[in-house]
């Protein structure tokens, strides 16, 4: 039986890792999200005045609930919000960024220090194809901790208990129980 093969559409295909192109037929649906997505966030930052709120405001952005013991300080800033994930118990810090298009998940009892910039997406080195977006998703195990100031760059997996040092650039996956610091960032002390 032959069966009509639907073609996934383009935030199927982000999903699912592969590339995303500025002439894309559906990129006009992809910019219509990240406009709305930057407005909520704008609106978030400057109308929440307390956690709950912002809790809140940052469940609708992402669409989904974000558990009660979950902390993010604004101002907080995402480009498309719905390719987040958080678990319980994470502290987000001020003035952090996550660039989710390709996917960020922050398991549980994450702490998260000021402006951390955690990115899934990068562009080609071609010239030609630097506007094109490749998705990498980026994943912070249980009871990491991300210093002040550290990116975390796309594909990333930091291994649960891992500590990245306030100002690192993690270029690579970090694995359990261990402390990375340094551009890039390299294991310093296992526990």
């Amino acid at each position: 039986m032959n069966e009509v093969l639907k073609e996934k559409d383009i935030f199927e295909r982000m999903k699912a890792g592969e590339p995303v192109r500025k002439d894309d037929p559906e990129y006009s649906k992809f910019g219509e999200v990240v406009s709305k997505t930057i407005q909520r966030c704008v609106q978030m930052n400057a109308e929440a005045t307390d956690v709950d709120q912002v809790r809140k405001k940052l469940s609708e952005i992402i669409g989904t609930a974000i558990d009660d013991s979950t902390t993010v300080f604004p101002p907080f800033y995402t480009n498309f919000g719905q390719h987040i994930s958080l678990g319980k118990n994470v502290f987000i810090n001020h003035a952090c960024s996550f660039l989710d298009i390709g996917g960020i998940t922050i398991e549980e009892d994450v702490q998260i220090g000021p402006r951390v910039n955690l990115t899934s997406e990068n562009h080609p080195l071609d010239p030609e194809d630097r506007k094109t977006l490749i998705l990498s998703p980026v994943l912070v195990k249980r009871n990491a901790w991300i210093g002040a100031g550290a990116t975390i760059l796309p594909g990333v997996t930091v291994g649960e208990n891992s500590i990245v040092a306030a100002g690192a650039v993690v270029s690579r996956d970090v694995p359990p129980n261990t402390v990375v610091a340094g551009i890039p960032a390299k294991i310093i002390k296992t526990f």
